[in-house]
């Protein structure tokens, strides 16, 4: 379940980088300057009253949050893979 989560959230993620001309590639970006970035959109989606450009804010936030939670799950999926290996299925004893 959380594998296909995962890989719904890297294509919606990968499909909105290539419409948004704000946004460069996420593939340059580490963990934490992704995490500066939220942080500071979230700063300029409050300072800002105008409604269209809350509107972009919140569309690239979206992006910036979907990229970083892929990122997070990656070593988890990784780890019930092989967890779920037929290695570890298999009992001799």
């Amino acid at each position: 379940m959380a594998d296909k989560q995962f890989m719904e959230n890297s294509l919606v993620a990968s499909s909105l980088k290539s419409f948004n001309p704000l946004v460069n590639s996420f593939d340059d970006l580490s963990d934490i300057e992704i995490e500066e970035k939220i942080i500071e959109l979230n700063k300029k989606f409050w300072m800002t009253h105008n409604p269209q450009v809350k509107e972009q804010i919140t569309a690239i936030l979206d992006m910036y949050k979907a990229e970083i939670e892929g990122r997070r799950a990656k070593p988890k999926i990784n780890s019930q893979d092989s967890d779920n290996s037929l290695d570890n299925l298999i009992n001799i004893s």
